[in-house]
């Protein structure tokens, strides 16, 4: 399986970058491995990174198998559904991460394509 990286926009009220600095570093883990209804292994979460700047916040996700799986899952992780409650005080686009459709359309709306990646030994 591939790997692909993403990365999802929050836009934040002003004045609370700080706070939301502070949210992403104490954030829990989520479960990794993605499992269809099936229990088949259908994807990985593979790394995260957050950059919070003036009035935004950008997730970088680098994931195995299709996004919207990974969404869905993301949803259902406790510490995943934590950190969306907190943060949702602090955003200025209310959204619905608590019901997998709900994160599918967050997903779709905030979502990035990475379109370059370079690396200086490839």
């Amino acid at each position: 399986m591939s790997s692909n990286w993403h990365a999802l926009y929050y836009p934040l009220k002003p004045g609370s970058e700080e706070k939301v600095k502070e949210l992403f570093r104490i954030s829990g883990r989520p479960q990794f491995e993605i499992f269809g209804d099936d229990g088949r292994l259908v994807g990985r979460l593979l790394g995260t990174m957050a950059f919070v700047g003036r009035e935004m916040a950008v997730r970088v996700i680098e994931v195995e198998g299709p996004l919207g799986l990974v969404a869905a899952h993301m949803s259902k992780q406790e510490a995943v559904r934590e950190f969306e409650r907190e943060l949702q005080e602090h955003l200025a686009v209310p959204r619905d991460m608590a019901t997998p459709q709900g994160a599918r359309d967050f997903f779709r709306h905030a979502s990035m394509e990475c379109v370059l990646s370079r690396r200086h030994d490839q």
